[in-house]
């Protein structure tokens, strides 16, 4: 018997692994659909299956903006949405994609003044059935040269869109007619948005809100809410939510007080998820210098919390996403540092508080420029997109992870 049919012998009777079955990789790889400097992904999945939208650098002064859909293990062809030399292109701040039984909707921000900070939330809308899309609609309906962004948008109702977004517009000095001043205080700002991108129902939420960091909405057996890192009067930045019941909005409350006292905006925002009213919001904390990400529960569509579940190690970054499997387990992911490397790390976890072993979805580069990694749930798959980093360009990876291997 030769050497290598030895081995096969001895691993098949003590292990009862045969050296014939190939080994199954728990993630697998999807190649990305096409070449060139491209970054910023964002995931969703709807009605139509799994979607990704992502910007394309084509030279110094001109973006594009990309989509995909996922067929099978492999993306279609990309598409162009639109492209332009006049975006605010930020590493936390991008594009997103959302589709309502074919209606799709995306957006970008678009610079309004040579100011620095001054851009607005631009829509785009293809109907289904359309070929064509309706490009740069205003989202919001002040004139003021500053910042709006952070937007989040979900499908609602038959084929309409829930949008909700920090708006800036309080911030403008009175004295130079909103060119530069930041006097007032950063605001978020909701409205229904119809699949032709009518703008329905605007509402202000919150009159005062962190400045910089993402708000994520969904939709409960209730309605909508919005979940956001909100701002006190003594520089605490802990996450808030505000609830779309009875026809009003109700007043901000906490997640949970963390009491995260910081003179400045961490850039870090929270993600959540709803199945019926089955709730769970993930986030960042850096309360006492001790990064952390937790996750809550609720059941009620974000009327109470139970207590945290504390996910990450000791050396957490953030950019959080997560997704409801079932009424009593979520699945997180967040960004962490361990021995001096950083990395994408998932994990399951349940309403009692029970945590299974985090995986690591791949290495990453902490540095901004990696920006905000993706995850979405499509039947019984995870998959993620992330942007790589290398001395050259930004590129964008995807994979896939069977739910069962967590």
């Amino acid at each position: 018997m030769g050497k290598i049919a030895k081995v096969c012998l001895f691993f098949t009777i003590v292990f009862g692994v045969s050296c014939s079955t190939p080994k199954v990789e728990p993630f697998q790889n999807i190649p990305f659909p096409e070449d060139g400097e491209s970054a910023l992904p964002y995931l969703f999945s709807g009605s139509e299956g799994l979607m990704m939208s992502w910007v394309k650098t084509l030279d110094d002064s001109t973006s594009q903006l990309m989509y995909s859909h996922l067929e099978g293990a492999t993306w279609s062809q990309p598409e162009t949405v639109l492209e332009g030399v006049d975006w605010f292109i930020n590493w936390a701040d991008f594009p997103s994609i959302t589709e309502n039984n074919g209606n799709l909707l995306t957006h970008f921000l678009q610079k309004s003044s040579k100011e620095k900070f001054s851009y607005d939330v631009k829509l785009n809308v293809l109907p289904k059935g359309s070929s064509d899309w309706a490009l740069g609609l205003p989202l919001h309906t002040d004139s003021t040269f500053t910042e709006h962004g952070f937007v989040s948008a979900v499908p609602y109702r038959d084929d309409s869109f829930f949008v909700a977004w920090l708006d800036g517009r309080n911030t403008a000095s009175s004295m130079d007619h909103g060119h530069s001043g930041h006097n007032g205080a950063m605001s978020i700002r909701a409205a229904r948005v119809g699949q032709d991108g009518a703008i329905y129902d605007e509402a202000l939420l919150d009159a005062k809100t962190c400045d910089c960091c993402q708000t994520t909405a969904a939709i409960t057996d209730n309605g909508p809410i919005v979940i956001y890192r909100d701002r006190s009067e003594e520089e605490l930045r802990d996450i808030a939510i505000t609830r779309y019941v009875n026809g009003e909005w109700t007043a901000p409350q906490a997640v949970y007080e963390d009491g995260w006292e910081i003179n400045g905006c961490p850039v870090n925002g929270p993600k959540v998820d709803a199945q019926g009213n089955e709730v769970v919001v993930a986030w960042f904390t850096g309360v006492n210098n001790k990064p952390a990400v937790k996750v809550a529960f609720s059941s009620d569509g974000g009327e109470s919390f139970g207590e945290p579940i504390q996910v990450s190690g000791m050396e957490a970054l953030g950019r959080v996403d997560v997704d409801l499997l079932d009424d009593n387990l979520a699945v997180v992911s967040w960004m962490e540092t361990e021995n001096g490397e950083t990395y994408l790390k998932v994990l399951k976890v349940g309403t009692s508080g029970e945590k299974y072993a985090p995986v690591v979805v791949t290495q990453m580069d902490p540095a901004r420029k990696s920006g905000f990694p993706q995850m979405e749930k499509v039947g019984d798959r995870l998959y993620f997109a992330w942007t790589s980093i290398s001395e050259e360009s930004t590129s964008i990876k995807t994979a896939s992870l069977a739910i069962s291997t967590l």
